[in-house]
Order: structure tokens, then C-alpha cells, then sequence
């Protein structure tokens, strides 16, 4: 069973999930703050090069699962053309202005 992207706790995270499944690279960048960083499977990535390669030139889908942490950690059924689906973990620091600082990722 998943969860509508509408009924995720965190505005940040709705909105990050929102735009990955909308596929609106425009609306990701605004959600993160000025000096974001990344984690896939606990390594540090190139932000910039990860969210082209493995979200937005891949056509990247997450279908939530399960939240947690007030809605800052989400387990997703993650799609892309590269990699198929898999069962993933999502972590994120939300700053206080609200806009996405951190997130990390891997395989659940």
C-alpha cells in the first residue's frame, strides 16, 4: 500500500516527491537550499550529476511506502529507466527555512 504524495507530513518532502514524480527538475532545484548535499548508499555524490543521472534523465518515480521521522524518512518504491525498481530509504534534513539541506538514500 502506498501513501498519496499529497497526505506526506513534511511540506519539504511532499513537495520533493512531487517534483521527482512530476518530473519537474525546475520546482526539485527551489526546493534545495543553497549548499544541499547528498548520500546514496552512505557515499557522498555530486548532487548535481546524481539528481541528472538517476532522477531527471532517467525518469526517476518514488512510491512512498511508509514514513517516519515526522515525514523526513520515507521507505519508497523507487523507478528509473536505469536501474528498474527497487525498495529504497530516503533521509532528510530539512533547514529552517524549509528548504532541503541533506538527503540520503540506498537500498532498503
Amino acid at each position: 500500500m502506498t501513501i498519496q504524495t499529497t497526505r506526506l507530513s513534511d511540506p519539504a518532502v511532499r513537495a520533493f516527491v512531487a517534483a521527482v514524480n512530476a518530473h519537474d527538475l525546475a520546482a526539485f532545484r527551489e526546493l534545495l537550499a543553497p549548499d544541499a548535499t547528498m548520500a546514496d548508499d552512505g557515499d557522498d555524490r555530486d548532487l548535481d550529476q546524481w539528481i541528472d543521472r538517476e532522477i531527471f534523465s532517467s525518469n526517476g518515480h518514488m512510491e512512498v511506502e511508509n514514513e517516519s521521522n515526522g515525514g523526513r524518512a520515507l521507505i519508497a518504491r523507487y523507478r528509473n529507466d536505469t536501474w528498474g525498481e527497487m525498495r529504497t530509504r530516503w533521509d532528510f534534513t530539512v533547514d529552517e527555512d524549509g528548504r532541503i539541506a541533506r538527503f540520503e538514500t540506498g537500498q532498503a
